[in-house]
């Protein structure tokens, strides 16, 4: 057999060690807070920039499609550099990736600070090819964390995002209104920086357990970046391919709703800005709960088919209710199920795929997850302006419970087939 045709444990017992990193447990506990550090700053930092850009783009003369463009760049330039970054993460480590994506977040911020033009705002986009500190990071915590608890480790970095949340949308909001844009933008420079020094004092070379190859792969394995074949036959790993499938077809509605909310928030619902900020702030404390507290006690009591089920059927249902909704209030009723389904979704997902990928793989295998949710994010704007346009909000929950009950029938049906032929 190949080694494309091969498992994770398969290619791993194949496989001979050329390099032994071995991290005591102690000491991974610590890198993981650390990480977990870096990702609530990078997500604050995030959300900060969030309350620069609308408002900068506005006095430079764009309007909502202009804006559009803009973020479709974003999500067009991530959906390639993703995979990549992922890959340039296993060849040369964890500490200078983290280090290629704080000091390109450096480079955003700056030429934001001085962005004083149309195709200066392009421009300052165009490091966020290298901005993939939250891949980075969960790649650091699914090398550092044991198979059985690593959907719990993930799902805290889900805490770490909805901390983040918070805190950037508030001082973003407070340091805009009273300093200006390009304060904020300085302060989030600075914040980048501090990052760094973070992964250059804290952050191993390697979080690798044990760089390992298989003898062929030793002879084959390029060390290109940009082997779009090294990066591919990832997919051709037993379950892999099905489970992207399911990642993109049952993500796709929820990820439109998500893209459309910022319309859906000042045009259905007629929130003003402050109100739309108390809302965001109750996504964020929603999900520190659930990926804080609950995520974590499910993994640990059941499997992660059954939790994959429960992310997707709750999503349809969610779906339903979103396209019966006639006001805010209603909207809150259906977050806290919605946050749990995609955030289980999201977790579950993810550590499936990587644990289907050999462990020097598992940047490349989050680099792909990661250019899933850009691809949604590029074609979102698109799907959901012509759904909310023609059709209205109901349109969007509609096509969500739709496609999420299909997806779950699939996945009922395949578990009932494979439960039947174990018991024969």
């Amino acid at each position: 057999m190949s080694a494309r045709g091969e498992t994770a444990e398969e290619t791993a017992k194949a496989s001979v060690p050329i390099q032994a990193h071995v991290i005591d447990q102690p000491k991974r506990k610590k890198i993981i807070n650390i990480v977990y550090l870096i990702a609530t700053l990078d997500i604050t930092l995030m959300f900060l920039q969030f309350s620069v850009t609308p408002y900068l783009a506005k006095k430079l003369g764009f309007d909502t499609l202009w804006l559009g463009y803009l973020q479709t760049m974003v999500g067009l330039i991530q959906l390639f550099g993703g995979p990549m970054f992922g890959r340039f993460a296993d060849i040369f480590g964890a500490r200078t990736a983290l280090s290629l994506s704080c000091s390109a977040t450096i480079v955003f911020f700056l030429l934001l600070a001085i962005a004083s033009s149309p195709a200066m705002l392009f421009l300052h986009k165009v490091p966020t090819v290298f901005m993939h500190v939250l891949p980075a990071s969960q790649m650091v915590v699914a090398d550092l964390s044991e198979p059985d608890k690593r959907a719990d480790a993930l799902s805290k970095i889900g805490l770490c995002y909805g901390i983040g949340m918070i805190a950037g949308s508030m001082l973003g909001g407070q340091l805009n209104t009273r300093y200006g844009e390009t304060f904020t933008a300085c302060v989030g420079a600075v914040g980048s920086a501090f990052s760094l020094m973070l992964v250059l004092k804290f952050i191993p070379t390697t979080t690798k357990a044990q760089a390992t190859r298989t003898n062929k792969d030793s002879e084959n394995k390029s060390k290109s970046i940009f082997n779009v074949g090294e990066i591919t036959r990832l997919l051709k790993f037993p379950g892999v391919m099905r489970t992207f499938v399911v990642k993109i077809i049952a993500g796709l509605p929820s990820g439109i709703f998500q893209v459309m909310f910022s319309i859906i928030a000042m045009e259905f619902f007629k929130l003003k800005p402050e109100q739309n900020g108390y809302l965001m702030a109750y996504f964020g404390i929603t999900s520190m709960v659930i990926q804080g507290g609950v995520i974590g006690r499910m993994t640990a009591r059941y499997s992660e088919g059954s939790l994959l089920l429960l992310s997707i059927g709750m999503s349809s249902l969610v779906g339903l209710a979103q396209a019966y909704m006639q006001n805010v209030f209603q909207f809150c009723l259906t977050v806290i199920p919605m946050m749990f389904a995609l955030s289980t979704f999201n977790v579950i997902t993810d550590s499936m795929l990587t644990k289907s990928a050999p462990s020097s793989d598992t940047g490349t295998m989050l680099g792909l997850c990661a250019s899933v949710q850009s691809l949604l994010r590029t074609v979102g704007p698109t799907v959901g302006g012509f759904l909310y346009v023609n059709y209205g909000v109901s349109s969007i929950g509609l096509i969500q419970f739709v496609v999420n009950i299909a997806v779950f029938v699939y996945l009922l049906q395949r578990h009932f087939t494979k439960t039947a032929k174990q018991k024969e």
